[in-house]
């Protein structure tokens, strides 16, 4: 059966099911709002435990991204992103998703040829570069405060 472009474009969106757009919006704000809420609240407990600007924010950095890691590690953070739709996708959760997600796909081909490969498939070289960078710079940052 040949179709045109036309016919094509009318077959999928009869076919296809329409978004509650509300629904999806409201629960993409409420669920990116919990996370914004979860992660201030690990903010006001490094503040609390006495930890200065800097380390406070990178301490709920990095705790943000071990959350959203271990979440997608126990198959939750799918759960969660079916009904928050992109809620779940812009707080740096999401970043930790879309690194663990691929490797935790690969696992059975072993622990180089598939966890190791595949943990940089999405935005693992994105995020390598960044920390590799930081700590670079990090590193060139305490020599030359060692000479000053």
């Amino acid at each position: 059966m040949q179709m045109t472009n036309e016919q094509y474009a009318q077959y999928v969106k009869k076919m296809s099911p329409n978004s509650p757009l509300a629904k999806d919006v409201v629960w993409a704000f409420c669920t990116g709002g919990a996370i914004c809420v979860i992660g201030q609240l690990v903010r006001g407990g490094l503040t609390a435990l006495g930890m200065d600007e800097l380390g406070v924010a990178a301490g709920t950095c990095i705790l943000m991204i071990v959350l959203g890691g271990l979440l997608t590690a126990l198959d939750l953070y799918d759960g969660i992103a079916k009904h928050a739709g992109a809620g779940t996708i812009v707080p740096i959760t999401g970043f930790s998703n879309a690194v663990v997600s691929p490797a935790m796909e690969f696992r059975s081909e072993g622990m180089i040829l598939g966890l190791g490969t595949k943990i940089f498939a999405v935005a693992g070289p994105v995020i390598a570069y960044g920390v590799t960078a930081s700590v670079v710079y990090g590193f060139v940052y305490w020599i030359v405060g060692l000479l000053i």
